[in-house]
């Protein structure tokens, strides 16, 4: 069985993270159950806020597409981040504005948080994508 955070877990590794940009990146991979791999590769073009959609291109490494809900709580984070950052090209751009986040910055950002709270499970981004199946159901 894979491992799940509760609610209040979640919580508060999203209120560990101080930084919007980071903030908005965990907040979207546990709403939407998004891999770490699809998160990076996010380009502004892929949030239709007008009908709370987000298209995840070449979804799992294959050649299909698919979309995913854009929780309102959410864009309101990307909102936030939107407003603090001058975005181009990728939602997430990395150190070069030409390039997007790494997955290994996405997981380090997402230890950092998790160590913060003190949560003793064995957990990693894709914990998230769990829980926020299991807190679909």
């Amino acid at each position: 069985m894979p491992t799940v955070l509760s609610l209040e877990e979640i919580g508060q590794i999203l209120r560990a993270i101080k930084n919007q940009k980071h903030r908005a990146i965990i907040m979207l991979v546990y709403s939407a159950g998004l891999r770490v791999s699809e998160i990076v590769k996010l380009r502004i073009e892929d949030i239709d806020s007008n009908r709370n959609l987000i298209h995840i291109r070449s979804a799992k490494g294959k050649r299909i597409d698919i979309r995913s809900f854009l929780q309102l709580v959410a864009l309101g984070e990307l909102k936030k981040y939107w407003k603090q950052y001058k975005l181009n090209g990728w939602l997430f751009p990395g150190a070069k504005m030409d390039r997007h986040i790494s997955t290994r910055t996405v997981e380090a950002i997402f230890e950092a948080a998790a160590k913060e709270t003190g949560i003793k499970k064995k957990i990693s981004v894709h914990t998230l994508r769990h829980s926020f199946a299991t807190h679909l159901l």
